[in-house]
């Protein structure tokens, strides 16, 4: 994982550029040789890392992959109680990184495609405490050169984002990835739009409410331009926010789809189709089908491939369920896939988005952008409620200003089936979110 520090793309001052600091890669290898001789030295098992957008952190994940050590990087906003579960969960002991302090040695890389622990990645614990996910070298590996492969992506490029280094999107692709293919990273701190108008890259990750808060700043917008390629993921890009990135930049951005048990599975192709709502076609090496009722157009995603991770941790019940009896992993997303091309759509969550009213299978989320082309509403959540007649009946909380419910009801039926139209609607201040800009709908059920 580690080609670009191994010396077969040579050495610039600036190969990695976080929140304004830039070392070169035998800066950068020198610091994390040190952690890794500090960990073995030790006896380390596992090790834990604040994993704050900083040198100190890249240099942690590398010396942990150099000491064959996986590393669990902790949310720097985890309070005392997420904290000290993951602590006390992983095993792990908390290290402190002095990136000044190099080593001119350290212990000998992992054999290539090893199988060991790379990183214990933990979940976002919607369903229960957080669980740690157990992720390989060889299925980071894997995952890596097949996006490079599907997004052309090489040492040439200049890879731009500003995400958090304690998900698979900022740490596993946009450090990682980097670090494998050899191109530059700039992790600009914080995602601003004038962040990423100004970092001047070829490649550019970003969840929706990044490129949302972009679009909504045409100047840097316009600024990206230049660039080869626009990624999106963790989270469904909305219709109107994908139009006007093309409108203003002349990028239509290129969706993937991944979790952290899989890494990334299904993305889409540099040069090849976009369009909004879908996230493209598998990555070589990856199989995936649909797990729907009869008559159904949608249903669970299930997939298969070598990204996979390794189970989670300490919890083989957990691991056992997450699989069907024939092996294939339950992602528990609900999808749809075009006969015609293989082009995959992600509906939403099953228990969340996938809403059964008056006998129709119905995906929040195409719901959901029917009200986002509404020129009066910013923000759509939509729900499924408990109802006696219909089963469930649909619920949209909608941020909007100028418009009633019955304006926006009648909207979504013009667009979509009529039995589509949202029977309630709730104007509320936000959406909340994650870190990573996925709604939290739970919420607002509980609000």
């Amino acid at each position: 994982m580690l080609t670009a520090l191994t010396g077969a793309f040579g050495d610039r001052a600036d190969a990695v550029s976080v929140a304004g600091r830039s070392t070169s890669y035998e800066e950068l290898l020198g610091a994390a040789r040190a952690v890794a001789r500090d960990l073995a030295d030790a006896g380390t098992t596992a090790f834990a890392v604040d994993a704050k957008a900083s040198l100190e952190t890249v240099a942690a994940v590398v010396g942990g992959l150099l000491a064959g050590v996986p590393c669990v990087p902790l949310p720097p906003d985890a309070g005392p109680a997420e904290r000290g579960h993951i602590l006390r969960d992983s095993g792990a002991r908390v290290v402190e990184v002095d990136f000044a302090r190099r080593s001119a040695a350290g212990p000998e890389l992992p054999p290539p495609g090893s199988d060991g622990a790379a990183l214990i990645l933990y979940t976002s614990g919607t369903t229960g405490p957080p669980k740690g996910v157990v992720l390989t070298g060889s299925a980071i590996a894997a995952d890596l050169d097949a996006l490079a492969g599907a997004w052309q992506w090489d040492a040439d490029d200049t890879l731009v984002h500003g995400l958090p280094l304690f998900h698979v999107h900022g740490l596993v692709l946009g450090v990682l990835g980097a670090l494998r293919t050899g191109s530059r990273l700039v992790h600009t701190g914080r995602p601003s739009p004038q962040a990423y108008a100004a970092a001047g890259g070829s490649l550019y990750f970003g969840v929706p409410t990044v490129w949302s808060r972009i679009a909504a700043d045409p100047g840097s917008a316009a600024a990206l331009a230049g660039a080869r390629l626009l990624v999106s993921g963790s989270a469904a890009l909305p219709a109107p926010v994908f139009r006007d990135m093309e409108r203003l930049s002349g990028h239509r951005v290129v969706e993937r789809y991944g979790m952290t048990e899989t890494l990334i599975t299904v993305s889409g192709r540099a040069g090849g189709p976009a369009h909004p709502g879908t996230v493209g076609t598998p990555l070589p090496g990856i199989t995936t089908r649909i797990a729907a009722e009869p008559g159904a157009e949608i249903g669970e995603l299930q997939l298969t491939g070598p990204t996979l991770f390794a189970g989670y941790l300490g919890r083989p019940e957990a691991t056992a369920a997450a699989h069907t009896p024939d092996g294939w992993f339950r992602t528990g997303d609900i999808a749809a896939v075009d006969e015609s091309d293989g082009t995959h759509r992600i509906v939403g969550r099953a228990s969340t988005d996938l809403i059964k009213s008056g006998g129709y299978r119905i995906g929040a989320g195409e719901v959901e952008n029917a009200l986002l082309d509404h020129p009066r509403v910013s923000e759509a959540a939509v729900v499924g409620v408990p109802d006696t007649d219909l089963g469930q009946r649909i619920v949209a909380f909608v941020v909007a200003q100028g418009v009633t419910g019955g304006e926006l009801t009648d909207f979504v039926a013009a667009h979509l089936s009529a039995h589509k139209r949202p029977r309630e609607v709730r104007f509320v201040a936000s959406i909340p979110r994650n870190a990573m800009g996925k709604p939290q709908k739970r919420l607002l059920l509980e609000g």
